[in-house]
């Protein structure tokens, strides 16, 4: 769970750092981090569930497609439980049930992708073939960094 934790904060750190919008409790800009640090277990941290908002859904799948069968990434599933990293268009898929309004109120976007860090490989390898990903998306003109 250490390993778990500590891999999405790093990712979502560094993420974040690419231009991309992440949502994840342990980075200072989220809207309840103060509240969750007081609370947090300082060994585990703020979880190993992270979200990247891609804006399309388009642009969610093509990425989530990238990350599983060109770099080996992580495994698209509904579920995100999983020594593997697991990740999954909420929009399209766990919250397909909700309406638009239920899904602004909550924050889903269509192109919202949930990525449970798995801790398989090393952080390195792992943060490498996400960035081999992200890069075919830009060859591809479906995303541009800032």
């Amino acid at each position: 769970m250490k390993e778990h934790c500590h891999r999405a904060l790093v990712y979502a750190t560094r993420m974040k750092k690419l231009g991309l919008k992440v949502i994840y409790p342990g980075l200072e800009d989220h809207p309840n981090h103060a509240l969750l640090k007081t609370i947090a277990n300082r060994e585990y941290g703020f979880g190993g569930i992270l979200c990247v908002d891609m804006e399309t859904e388009e642009r969610a799948n093509r990425l989530m497609h990238h990350l599983q069968n060109c770099t080996q990434f992580g495994f698209m599933a509904v579920s995100l439980g999983y020594y593997e990293t697991l990740m999954s268009c909420s929009g399209s898929s766990t919250s397909s049930e909700m309406n638009a309004e239920e899904k602004a109120l909550a924050g889903i976007s269509a192109g919202l992708v949930r990525m449970s860090i798995g801790y398989s490989g090393t952080l390195e390898q792992r943060w490498s073939q996400f960035e081999k990903a992200l890069s075919r998306m830009q060859d591809s003109g479906l995303f541009n960094k800032n």
